[in-house]
């Protein structure tokens, strides 16, 4: 089987495409430092796929440590790089952290995939990149705007660096493929977002409507959109998953026409804040507390995918709509909850 490195699979996408890379046949080993992911995903992992994983316990940013996990795996053929740090907010308070992490990490996973001569390549970029664009759908062509966050320009920045890269070495292959916003969980309830107060809007629905959160903050509903708040491309994360699986079958049997390609990974639809409030209320039967809080920064106003690249080159299609996308983050947050229960000490 080929063995594919997959770094920060302890995170919330990265365990999730472990699970689709090793139903599709792949041998997998993840790195992740712990500091962001959790050993419990790795637990979940295994009950789904029914074998253990490997996980190295090294933060990328140390070049030594990184280098032995190669040194180490021989044979490794491809690498997805998940491993940075997410939070639009946390980036804005703390840059340099942002840029620190995310940047190195990459550079290093990089020097090691030139120096054991691995030459397939997936970036986990996301729509973050284009800022506020007013051209929408977006397609791949679509010009960057100014970036809204740090976190957005570690991505504009990680993918030129990409970019560069592979226009120096003709043989590696690279795939940056840009995410919109995946939300939901494994359809097994066996992994989902192992995070406690997470500032994705999705885990804040439910964890509200779990009694994790007294109520939810809506930031903005006097922005240009339907209903005032912010439009987003939600997609459900096995399906992000399997675009991860089908971007390394596409350039491991060489049927990338160049040896850097970006793909968007969206379903096209844009639904709001509200909206999909009123989702997960239709889907749970739960009213949820919230209230209209001011505009946050480093939001962006609107951006939702042209996704027909992906689903022309790589075959990809997404399987998961708004009901089930709600449906499995709400049984998560409900089998999560229970998970914390029984791991609490008795007093």
């Amino acid at each position: 089987m080929n063995k594919i490195l997959v770094t920060g699979g302890c995170g919330y996408i990265g365990g999730h495409t472990i699970v689709d890379l090793i139903q599709n046949g792949f041998d997998v080993i993840s790195v992740d430092n712990l500091s962001r992911g959790s050993l419990k995903m790795l637990a979940g992992i295994e009950k789904i796929v029914g074998r253990p994983i490997k996980n190295y316990r090294v933060d990328l940013c140390n070049l030594d440590d990184t280098e032995a996990i190669f040194s180490e795996n021989p044979d490794i053929v491809g690498v997805i790089h998940f491993a940075a740090f997410k939070s639009v907010p946390e980036s804005v308070s703390n840059p340099l952290m942002y840029y620190k992490n995310n940047l190195n990490s990459l550079i290093n996973v990089l020097q090691c995939a030139e120096d054991f001569d691995v030459d397939n390549f997936v970036f986990s970029s996301s729509c973050s990149v284009y800022g506020n664009t007013t051209q929408l759908p977006v397609s791949e062509e679509v010009p960057f705007a100014e970036p809204e966050s740090p976190y957005a320009r570690t991505k504009q920045m990680g993918e030129a660096i990409c970019g560069d890269f592979s226009n120096l070495h003709k043989d590696f292959n690279t795939i940056l493929l840009r995410y919109f916003n995946p939300v939901g969980a494994h359809p097994s309830g066996h992994i989902g977002e192992f995070q406690d107060l997470s500032e994705s809007v999705v885990p804040v629905i439910t964890q509200t409507a779990i009694g994790k959160r007294k109520e939810m903050t809506v930031f903005g509903n006097d922005y240009d959109t339907r209903d005032g708040s912010c439009v987003r491309d939600y997609i459900h994360v096995m399906d992000i998953a399997n675009a991860h699986t089908k971007a390394l079958q596409y350039i491991i049997e060489s049927r990338n026409k160049n040896n850097c390609e970006v793909f968007n990974l969206g379903t096209g639809n844009g639904v709001s804040v509200l909206e999909l409030i009123d989702a997960f209320e239709k889907v749970s039967g739960e009213k949820l507390n919230y209230k209209i809080g001011p505009r946050r920064p480093g939001d962006v106003v609107s951006v939702y995918a042209n996704n027909n690249k992906a689903r022309t080159l790589l075959g990809w299609e997404t399987q998961y709509n708004l009901d089930a996308m709600m449906d499995t983050a709400w049984k998560w947050e409900n089998i999560y909850a229970q998970m914390k229960k029984a791991a609490a000490p008795v007093a």
